[in-house]
């Protein structure tokens, strides 16, 4: 009975001893010079967001980008902007030579001067008219055939305006005669080339698109969200993004769009954030992720930064006296803005080290060497 009491006390004696050994472990002693590197501040509750990431791009704002063409058949004979080009509204693109246009140009001569023809034998008919020369019926079958003339030379006209050629060309037309049929290829918008795909002798239509013009000061964020998280986004909801290419450049916005209609395909819903890019950092086709927060509810948090890594386990250091600090085990949430949820491990008040762990954490690995 003694022999095993004996035991007993050296088993419990061991015991305390271990534990005492790995309490000294996990405590720091400061001294002054390392209490300046650290700072230390209070566990205490805050918002915590709910936040649904999604994989994204970027892509071109549709809404500032314009796909430009010929207006007429024709074959190239000039090209005046060049892809990655910066374009004004009514710059010319490129020149083409149109046969259909000269042709056009042509009938709408002869109408005019069918019109010409037409309204002066209309008057000469009032006159012979009012002379009792000719009957009522031949003075409104030439004013018919005057308005034939005239509804064939607004054809004319709305064609050549369809083929590109505005109120001054016509009038220039009118007053010269001079079939012009060279057509330009202008920009419709302010922006940059982004594609081009036009080369010198090329036959073109109107059907094809030669220029991509867009204003690459205004992007889109596109993503997509899965059907079964569709509740998520609102049209106007607030939204943060990333971008892999550019680490460090979060940006936020509001979701612009959001699609009223499932994909049947990918059953996911697309939604866009408006990305301002005056300095053209971001290009079309970068991934990026998209994150949709929601108001969550109160929760104690740490920053992230005060976090260390011990034996695959989260801890933190507690501040358990004046220069005195335990680095005690956690669980923690994910990160969210530089926070994480405190799940486990402390309570309300407790006072952490929030800044200058590492250094701490080291004094803590060279005490345990020596």
């Amino acid at each position: 009975m003694y022999l095993k009491s004996i035991k007993h006390s050296s088993a419990l004696l061991l015991l305390l001893l271990s534990t005492a050994h790995a309490d000294s472990n996990n405590t720091v002693l400061a001294t002054p010079a390392l209490q300046k590197l650290i700072k230390v501040e209070t566990v205490k509750p805050s918002e915590v967001q709910d936040t649904l990431r999604l994989s994204a791009r970027i892509e071109l704002n549709q809404q500032r980008t314009a796909r430009i063409g010929s207006s007429v058949t024709g074959r190239i004979t000039e090209i005046n902007a060049v892809l990655g080009q910066t374009v004004k509204k009514g710059q010319s693109l490129a020149l083409l030579n149109s046969t259909e246009l000269g042709k056009a140009q042509s009938d709408y001569l002869k109408a005019s001067s069918q019109v010409n023809l037409r309204q002066l034998s209309a008057q000469r008919a009032e006159r012979l008219f009012q002379s009792d020369v000719i009957s009522t019926a031949e003075l409104q079958e030439r004013q018919g055939v005057l308005k034939e003339a005239q509804v064939d030379l607004l054809t004319a006209r709305d064609q050549l305006r369809v083929m590109g050629m505005n109120e001054s060309d016509l009038a220039r037309l009118s007053k010269d005669h001079n079939i012009h049929s060279f057509s330009n290829v202008t920009a419709s918008i302010d922006g940059v080339v982004v594609e081009s795909q036009i080369t010198l002798g090329q036959v073109v239509q109107p059907a094809d698109s030669l220029y991509t013009v867009s204003d690459l000061s205004q992007l889109w964020i596109v993503a997509e969200v899965p059907e079964q998280q569709a509740h998520w986004a609102r049209k106007g909801d607030q939204a943060q993004a990333e971008v892999s290419a550019l680490p460090g450049q979060e940006v936020s916005g509001k979701l612009i769009y959001v699609a009223d209609m499932v994909n049947p395909q990918t059953r996911t819903v697309i939604v866009r954030m408006a990305l301002a890019n005056p300095d053209r950092l971001f290009k079309p086709q970068m991934l990026a992720t998209l994150k949709i927060s929601k108001p969550g509810s109160q929760s104690l948090t740490v920053p992230s930064k005060a976090v260390i890594r011990d034996n695959d386990q989260d801890c933190i250091f507690v501040q358990s006296g004046d220069n005195r600090f335990e680095l005690r085990p956690v669980t923690l949430g994910r990160e969210e803005s530089g926070l994480r949820q405190l799940l486990q491990g402390l309570h309300d008040g407790e006072r952490i080290v929030v800044d200058g762990a590492f250094h701490l954490n080291n004094e803590r690995l060279r005490s345990t060497l020596e």
